[in-house]
């Protein structure tokens, strides 16, 4: 029955880490994309386009603390105790954002200094996310190898929520932001992949927790199925592009999103922290999480319903005010 919930829990972390990444990785993609926006007018725009949902997706990442904090309290204290820097600094990040979204409404004069505050709020946001994942990922390991690593993981982070962000205003946008947006996807592709087949290379040669993993029976023929599925979404998102299609390029960088995020939970299964800490290991006892399971039986229903509600009630492009 343990083993039973904690597999459980970990499916539920990692469903909900993917809502997360997927939500508040298109609005932090505006926002960083904002950083290269010279007119007000388009910028007005991408604050349009996520103002009524940026908040809403940013819960996610408060109910995946608590349900790590609460299922995996170890792990929890594990990450927090070393990675404590770039946490605080995303923290600090997210509330520059929501602050300059705020206070950029009631600004008289000139807007271009909160707009800068909410880029770059945003590209911290996504280079500590990304920084993140490369130490989780290589086991809290010291040395420049590892460093390395996770500047390579904050590249590839920051090129996928570009991308995101890119594909979300082709869709929300008008006139010259969208032509440009889709110049920004293709790049942003073009990024995500270099970084993803760097770290796919350097966990093969100088992982040996991640080659091991790998070659367990069954794991390599499951991540090369996943890898082909991320490759074809990229060819989607290209074609889509190609022929000027509005909603096509988001739906594909969302499949390949999902076909990378299978990928690393395939990676990190059965461990949270590779070569540190397992999930059995980590795990609370099945007390707390059959408990946890009967709140969160009712709080995900309505957290899911309320996300898809709001995107439909504002679905469309946005409205420019005259």
């Amino acid at each position: 029955m343990h083993e039973i919930l904690t597999y459980a829990w970990f499916g539920l972390i990692c469903l909900m880490l993917a809502f997360y990444v997927i939500t508040d990785g298109f609005d932090l993609g505006v926002g960083i994309l904002s950083l290269f926006s010279r007119e007000e007018t388009e910028r007005d725009q991408m604050f349009l386009s996520i103002g009524h949902v940026w908040d809403a997706n940013e819960t996610w990442l408060v109910v995946l603390g608590g349900a790590l904090f609460g299922a995996f309290p170890l792990a929890y204290a594990t990450l927090m105790e070393q990675l404590y820097v770039p946490v605080m600094v995303l923290i600090a990040s997210l509330i520059m954002r929501g602050g300059a979204i705020e206070f950029r409404h009631a600004a008289t004069t000139s807007r271009r200094g909160w707009d800068l505050v909410f880029g770059i709020g945003s590209l911290s946001a996504a280079g500590c996310q990304g920084v993140i994942l490369g130490e989780v990922i290589t086991g809290l390991a010291p040395g420049l190898v590892p460093a390395g690593f996770a500047a390579i993981s904050a590249v590839g982070v920051i090129a996928g929520y570009a991308l995101l962000g890119s594909t979300y205003l082709i869709k929300k946008a008008h006139g010259e932001l969208v032509t440009a947006s889709r110049r920004h996807a293709l790049i942003s592709l073009l990024l995500s992949f270099g970084a993803a087949a760097v770290l796919t290379a350097g966990t093969m040669l100088y992982s040996d927790i991640g080659h091991g993993r790998w070659m367990q029976p069954g794991v390599f023929p499951l991540l090369l199925a996943l890898a082909l599925l991320a490759a074809f979404a990229g060819a989607y998102v290209v074609y889509a592009l190609h022929i000027g299609s509005e909603r096509g390029p988001f739906r594909g960088a969302i499949g390949l999103f999902l076909a990378s995020f299978a990928g690393l939970g395939v990676s990190l299964f059965p461990d949270l922290v590779p070569g540190k800490l397992s999930l059995a290991q980590a795990a609370s006892d099945s007390a707390t999480m059959a408990f946890m399971l009967c709140g969160i039986a009712v709080v995900f229903p309505v957290m899911i319903g309320y996300n898809l509600y709001q995107y439909h009630v504002f679905r469309g492009r946005v409205q420019l005010e005259h």
